[in-house]
């Protein structure tokens, strides 16, 4: 088993797109800016270059640790250590009957949404109550890495 790194990339740049339609002003982006109290005024002057670069970034990190999550046969490669040159053969024949088990986008996309609201929710939930913000702020942020999450689930695993 191998890491596809293109669909990983796909995947990372799946986040951005799914960020330019989620907080553009005619869909999340006006609420968000009221709810995040962000103003123009203050985003005027951002390096965007370096603000896109690293979310490039995290997408990867968050695309490569997705893959396990919703790559169930990644469960059985980890148990060769990485090494499937010397794994048993119980190995071999185990992924040649289950290598393609559960490998379909709409299996991918469930994995990615259950981890947007298991991981991703509580996470940037738990921050918003401490920083004072409200549910609608929680909802537009959680939301936005539900769905992603549930994008970046599909891509990985249906891609073969």
């Amino acid at each position: 088993m191998e890491m596809n790194f293109l669909a990983i990339v796909v995947a990372a740049v799946s986040a951005l797109v799914v960020g330019f339609i989620w907080y553009n002003p005619k869909v999340f982006g006006n609420a968000w800016m009221q709810a995040a109290d962000m103003t123009e005024d203050k985003m005027k002057g951002a390096n965007m270059a370096k603000i896109f670069i690293l979310a490039f970034i995290f997408a990867i990190l968050l695309a490569m640790s997705i893959m396990p999550m919703v790559i169930h046969q990644m469960g059985a490669f980890s148990l060769t250590g990485g090494d499937v040159a010397n794994a048993l053969p119980s190995y071999e024949a185990f992924m040649n009957d289950y290598q393609d088990a559960f490998r379909t986008y709409k299996h991918g996309a469930f994995h990615g949404v259950l981890a947007g609201v298991f991981i991703a929710l509580p996470i940037l939930g738990t921050n918003a109550l401490f920083e004072r913000k409200s549910a609608k702020y929680i909802l537009i942020n959680s939301g936005y890495w539900i769905v992603t999450m549930g994008i970046m689930g599909a891509i990985i695993c249906g891609w073969k």
